[in-house]
């Protein structure tokens, strides 16, 4: 059964830039505000039409809504400021 909020990191296979915010994210453990999946824009012809060359991108999905983009993770955040980062843009999109 899917989540009904996650992270959804629409990323590229070789893309050193998906690799790193991965990293990140998976680093965050528990506390990362919410559970995280990685997608390949590759494999989702409706992914790729809209995020082909914007990758990585972080989208919000919420049962019931359109997936809503995060604004771009700056790369220096990490450990608790890119938790706080998230929580942040998170809270922002889910009263929107």
């Amino acid at each position: 059964m899917p989540e009904a909020t996650v992270l959804l990191l629409v990323t590229r296979r070789g893309c050193c830039l998906c690799e790193g915010l991965a990293e990140r994210l998976a680093a965050l453990g528990p506390a990362l505000p919410l559970p995280w999946r990685a997608v390949d824009v590759d494999g989702d012809p409706a992914l790729l039409a809209r995020y082909d060359l914007e990758v990585p991108v972080l989208l919000l999905r919420q049962a019931g809504t359109d997936d809503r983009p995060l604004p771009r993770v700056p790369p220096r955040l990490v450990g608790d400021r890119l938790a706080e980062w998230l929580r942040g843009r998170i809270s922002g999109l889910k009263t929107a």
